[in-house]
């Protein structure tokens, strides 16, 4: 791993999640998510330490362990290290059982991925400007792939977007996205057009984008949602329960499953169908023990 320049003093350690870096005067710096797991957190560590800098602070974008999974590594070896997050994001981070049962709707079965350790938040930074270590970092809203996603820009006009937008690279293996709330997601991706920097870093991404760049991808993802949210409506022209639209979902587009990809899918395919019932475009039914979906429009 190495530390990539991309402006002033913002840096970022590319990996399997990129990890983003601001550098105070004193060699103290801002962790912005840490990785999957201490394993991610001590490569990001070596180096910090090659560079000679010192993790004082963590922003975390959203709850996701392949986010945060790294924190405790920091907040163990680095006394007084302060972790931010937002409200929500927090309660997830803090409570790590919550992940399975959100996917299971209940207790989570005995192999299904979970946090290892709660994961402590210090304080939830405010919507606008925030002040750490007397330079000012603006927090704005990106919720839909989660439930209080955020992103940071920082002093050097570089914003760090979490998962709120997925990479070309991603859509092309991955094209199903995982969101919680599509209406929410819709609205992020059109802000994130608007936000006020030059450079944009994606959670998941070989690349740093420019501002007419992340326009070109936000326009992509939006195009992506929209065209599930038309095959969902085409599929259910017969009425379908939630396992079946995902299995013809998984058919039409050849989407990699293993179980643990089973449950992220099963999950965006509740995000659809809710989105598209409270737009008045599906129905529902029970029959047999089963509920099913249909397009009311025919």
């Amino acid at each position: 791993m190495t530390l990539r320049k991309i402006r002033g003093n913002t840096y970022y350690i590319h990996g399997a999640t990129n990890v983003g870096i601001y550098a105070f005067k004193n060699k103290n710096c801002i962790l912005i998510d840490t990785g999957i797991n201490n394993t991610a957190a001590r490569r990001v560590e070596n180096t910090l330490d090659e560079n000679g800098l010192h993790p004082k602070y963590i922003i975390n974008t959203h709850s996701h362990l392949d986010h945060c999974g790294g924190n405790n590594y920091f907040i163990d070896n680095y006394p007084g290290c302060i972790v931010y997050a937002s409200e929500k994001e927090k309660i997830f981070m803090e409570n790590p059982d919550f992940l399975p049962y959100t996917l299971f709707s209940s207790h989570g079965l005995k192999n299904m991925k979970k946090g290892n350790n709660p994961i402590r938040v210090d304080y939830n930074p405010e919507y606008g400007i925030n002040k750490i270590n007397d330079e000012k970092f603006e927090i704005v809203a990106l919720r839909g792939h989660s439930i209080e996603q955020i992103g940071i820009i920082t002093p050097d006009k570089v914003c760090f977007l979490g998962d709120s937008i997925f990479s070309e690279k991603i859509l092309d293996k991955y094209s199903f996205p995982y969101l919680y709330n599509i209406e929410d997601s819709l609205s992020t991706l059109s802000a994130i057009k608007d936000v006020d920097a030059e450079y944009f870093v994606v959670g998941h991404s070989d690349q740093i984008y420019e501002k007419s760049e992340i326009i070109s991808l936000a326009d992509r993802n939006i195009a992506n949602i929209e065209f599930y949210c038309s095959q969902c409506l085409t599929i259910l022209e017969q009425p379908l329960t939630r396992e079946d639209l995902l299995q013809n979902i998984a058919i039409l587009n050849n989407l990699p499953m293993d179980k643990q990809q089973y449950y992220l899918n099963f999950a965006a395919v509740s995000a659809f169908i809710s989105y598209l019932y409270n737009k008045g475009q599906l129905d529902e039914f029970i029959d047999d023990g089963k509920i099913y979906y249909y397009n009311n429009k025919n």
